[in-house]
C-alpha cells in the first residue's frame, strides 16, 4: 500500500528518503524515483572504529551493572541502578555510532547528504562545485553565497575509496550542468521571436520619407545663383 497524506512528508531543507520494496530506490524531497543509477557512499574506516568502540563500551557497562550488588563499597545497589548503568552504556555507545551515520546518495538530478543529523537534499543546479580542500577531513558541496555543505561520507582517511567517490560525484555534477547549459544559452527560447523582429510600423513610414517641401529648393541647392548665371534682381 502506498502511503498517502501525512505519511508522506517533506520539507524545503530536509527530506526523508524512502525505499519501496521490490522497486527502484527513491531519492528526493518528495519521494521521487531516482533518475538512473544511484551512487551510495559511506565512510569505511570510521564505521569500523565506531562499532569496535561501541560494542566494548556496552559490554563494560553490562559487566559493571552485574557486579554492582556484590561490591564491598557499603552502598546498596538495587535493580533500578543496574538498569540505569546498562542504559548509560547504551547511550554512550549510541553517541559513538553517530560517527557511522554519514551517507551520501546521488543520482542524475541531485544529491542527498546525511551527516550526523537529518538528511538534506540538493538538486545539482544548486551545487556550484564538489570540492575536497587541502587538509580537510571530508569533502564538501560549494553552494551560492559562499556557503557549503560538508559531505562526511567521503573522508580523507579512506584514501583511494574517497578519491573514487569524489570523482563519481563530480561526474554526476558535471553531467547535470552540461544537460542544463544548452537551455541557458543559445536555446530556441532566446532567439528573436516574431514580436522582436522588425515590424512594419518600425520601418520607414511614408510620412518620415523626404517630403516635397523638404526637398532641395531652387534657392538652397545649386540654382542659377550658385551656377554663376545672371542674377534676376540685377539689370
Amino acid at each position: 500500500m502506498t502511503p498517502t497524506g501525512p505519511a508522506r512528508f517533506s520539507s524545503a531543507r530536509f527530506s526523508s528518503v524512502l525505499r519501496r520494496r521490490g522497486g527502484p530506490p527513491v531519492v528526493g524531497p518528495d519521494g521521487d524515483t531516482a533518475a538512473g543509477p544511484v551512487l551510495v557512499l559511506r565512510p569505511r574506516r570510521v564505521v569500523v572504529v565506531a562499532w569496535a568502540s561501541a560494542v566494548p563500551v556496552v559490554a563494560v557497562f553490562v559487566v559493571v551493572a552485574v557486579l554492582l550488588p556484590d561490591s564491598d563499597t557499603g552502598v546498596y545497589f538495587r535493580g533500578a541502578d543496574q538498569v540505569s548503568m546498562v542504559l548509560l552504556g547504551l547511550l554512550i555507545a549510541g553517541g559513538i555510532l553517530l560517527l557511522a551515520r554519514p551517507r551520501a546518495r546521488a543520482d542524475a538530478r541531485g544529491i542527498e547528504v546525511r551527516n550526523v543529523g537529518l538528511p538534506r537534499y540538493l538538486p545539482w543546479t544548486q551545487v556550484q562545485a564538489v570540492s575536497f580542500p587541502d587538509g580537510a577531513s571530508w569533502a564538501r558541496l560549494d553552494l551560492p553565497y559562499d556557503e557549503y555543505l560538508p559531505v562526511m561520507a567521503v573522508q580523507a582517511v579512506d584514501g583511494g575509496y574517497a578519491v573514487a567517490g569524489i570523482r563519481k560525484l563530480r561526474a554526476l555534477h558535471a553531467a547535470a550542468h552540461a544537460a542544463v547549459r544548452p537551455g541557458e544559452a543559445g536555446g530556441p527560447g532566446e532567439a528573436a521571436g516574431p514580436d522582436e523582429a522588425a515590424r512594419p510600423d518600425e520601418a520607414a513610414r511614408p510620412d518620415e520619407a523626404a517630403r516635397p517641401d523638404e526637398a532641395a529648393r531652387p534657392g538652397e541647392a545649386g540654382g542659377p545663383r550658385e551656377a554663376g548665371g545672371p542674377d534676376p534682381g540685377r539689370t
